[in-house]
């Protein structure tokens, strides 16, 4: 059995595990699940996800849920060059980028503005978590030194938990003050294929809408 990942196109977290996936060099079938395609709430996707979420792996005798368990379970089993292979202090900056900068952006910024119906914003407390996600960002950024990524000259996992929030950033119609710096790491980003493929996605449809 082939890898199959289960999750809608526009969920970020479907987005990290499959931008990860095209970095490995690892296909996958991605199936459309959750939101508009519902299929989420069934007996049989709850036993593999109990809280109905996406994305869930699947491959051979493997079924894997949490986009960040996934990731590392990839890595650890399924990338034999060290495409993404990172070091101890690697590990440590993707497991902050997943649960501090991008819990940074997408409660208090994506859903608080993009995802709330106009007349429900709190547009005080949006531009604060926004002047808030920059800061991080920033020192996120100082650990790069000189290269373009996290690790100096390549991709390492890091950057997919770093990156994977960016190209929303960069979108929302939002006062944004970024660093230099980002800026910077951004334009390499979008230099590689499998960012522009799985992570620059149309988001549209999650407009105004919390229930999705």
């Amino acid at each position: 059995m082939g890898m199959v990942v289960h999750g809608r196109a526009s969920s970020s977290n479907v987005q990290a595990v499959m931008w990860g996936l095209a970095e490995l060099g690892l296909s996958a079938d991605r199936r459309d699940v959750g939101g508009r395609f519902g299929g989420n709430d069934t007996a049989e996707y709850l036993a593999m996800h109990p809280m109905g979420l996406v994305p869930v792996l699947q491959h051979g005798d493997v079924t894997m849920f949490e986009s960040a368990a996934i990731l590392r379970y990839l890595v650890e089993h399924h990338d034999p060059e060290g495409r993404l292979a990172t070091t101890p202090r690697g590990q440590s900056w993707a497991e902050w980028a997943k649960a501090t900068l991008c819990g940074a952006f997408t409660l208090p910024i994506f859903w608080a503005f993009y995802r709330t119906p106009e007349d429900q914003r709190d547009m005080s407390a949006v531009h604060d978590a926004l002047r808030r996600f920059e800061d991080l960002a920033g020192i996120a950024m100082a650990e790069r030194g000189g290269g373009p990524f996290m690790a100096g000259a390549r991709l390492s996992l890091p950057d997919i938990w770093v990156g994977h929030v960016l190209y929303r950033y960069f979108t929302l119609d939002l006062p944004r003050q970024p660093p230099g710096s980002l800026e910077r790491y951004y334009a390499a980003l979008v230099e590689l294929p499998g960012y522009r493929e799985h992570v620059m996605v149309d988001y549209s449809e999650l407009k105004g809408r919390h229930a999705f």
